[in-house]
């Protein structure tokens, strides 16, 4: 087992590798009650083809991995694990989101026995012809009622303006003609491909013994052999973006902007994780809260309310911008203007790097906030970063302007959405 310690933070994380190739993260806490466990597999609505170890070729419908996370809680012993959960006052849940499906729980009591639980449902899949039917009209009203809400149409316009192919382009619940293809033989297929021991992890956190939780997890699943080694097919993805600008009009009071940029990886001379925290750091300096441009727009009486989010590809990084505003061409101007006339002065710089540092010692107090922050680490760089609080020290201003003069602030999407 490999102890790592989170330098700076007084707090160690414990790694093993079982022999078939499932990573354990385990993160113990002593001055604790509650304790949360998340059950992940590397499977989400990107995986649209792949490519077994016979050489076949699939072809998946769209939403088929959120629509096995839905079956994953019918099991054939009829017991709901929810109701088992909460049995012992546990909360339980799960996700599917573009790269991942995750299964958890959380609470104060009864750890290892939900751990057991929680492995066990997770590895023990049922689907019949009457389940998979049933689900379908649960699923197709879940999305009728996305499609209902303002800022999910923002954002999926928004998706389908920057990208030409990429499958984060379509929404990880699929569409209703789409969920209406699935069959419990394209479920099991799903299930046999990727949700084997080398393509999942292990995380907890909280107060648990990481002894006896590494025990139970080498008892429930240290014997499960991998059954398939698909090959992902990657969608080759241009740069520019896919539609200048698109226009909606929708029943709402307040109108609503999306601005995505789209920025090119390829000659950016930093490792990933490095990239990510200046690319961060640039949209934090330009928009975030203590910001001059939120100042302004706030004064103006421009904003009312704002959400910035990067996210990941290969080859790309992809900014998201979407807010609500009185006067959606005023606030856009603002906007282009900032990324325009970029100026950051190594004060701004500074205080944001101090503020940083004060955050990541924050978090680690907080059990939920320290899952996330891992969780997100193991997903996108494969690994715990025990040195974060080094690296963002060592960020300099001289990498952030060479950053700025690699990023193509005109390939940008907008999405207008109007009142009717």
């Amino acid at each position: 087992m490999q102890k790592i310690d989170l330098l700076g933070l007084d707090i160690a994380c414990y790694k093993e590798k079982l022999k078939n190739g499932l990573e354990v993260f385990m993160l113990p806490y002593e001055n604790k009650k509650n304790y949360f466990i998340s059950y992940a597999t590397r499977f989400g609505s990107d995986v649209l083809e792949f490519v077994d170890s016979k050489g076949k070729k699939h072809k998946l419908c769209e939403g088929i991995a959120h629509f096995l996370e839905h079956k994953m809680f019918e099991q054939e012993d009829g017991v709901d694990p929810f109701t088992f959960f909460s049995e012992s006052g546990t909360d339980s849940n799960a996700s599917t989101s573009f790269d991942n499906t995750q299964y958890i729980c959380y609470g104060t009591k009864k750890f290892e026995e939900n751990l057991r639980y929680l492995l066990k449902f997770v590895n023990s899949p049922y689907y019949t012809d009457e389940n998979v039917l049933k689900e379908k009209g649960i699923i197709a009203e879940e999305i009728k009622m996305y499609e209902d809400i303002p800022d999910f149409k923002l954002e999926m316009k928004l998706r389908e303006a920057l990208y030409k192919n990429s499958s984060r382009r379509i929404d990880i619940a699929g569409s209703i003609e789409e969920i209406n293809k699935i069959t419990k033989e394209d479920l099991y297929n799903c299930y046999n491909s990727f949700y084997s021991p080398e393509n999942m992890f292990v995380l907890i956190v909280g107060n648990f013994s990481y002894k006896k939780a590494l025990k139970i997890i080498e008892e429930e699943i240290g014997d499960i052999k991998n059954r398939n080694k698909p090959k992902v097919n990657t969608i080759k993805e241009p740069v520019a973006v896919n539609t200048k600008e698109v226009i909606l009009k929708e029943n709402i009071e307040v109108p609503k902007i999306g601005l995505g940029l789209k920025v090119s990886t390829k000659n950016m001379k930093m490792d990933d994780l490095e990239l990510d925290l200046y690319l961060n750091l640039l949209t934090t300096l330009i928009f975030g809260s203590s910001s001059e441009f939120r100042e302004r727009v706030r004064n103006e009486k421009l904003l009312s309310s704002m959400y910035i989010e990067w996210e990941s590809l290969p080859d790309f990084k992809t900014f998201y911008l979407m807010a609500s505003t009185i006067n959606p061409e005023k606030l856009l101007e603002e906007i282009k203007y900032e990324l325009d006339n970029l100026n950051i002065s190594i004060n701004a710089f500074e205080r944001i790097k101090k503020v940083w540092i004060a955050n990541e010692v924050k978090i680690i107090d907080s059990i939920d906030a320290t899952v996330n922050n891992i969780f997100d680490d193991i997903l996108k760089y494969r690994k715990i970063i025990p040195n974060k609080l080094d690296i963002i020290r060592n960020m300099n201003i001289d990498n952030m302007n060479e950053i700025i003069k690699n990023i193509n602030f005109k390939n940008i999407s907008i999405v207008k959405m109007i009142g009717k």
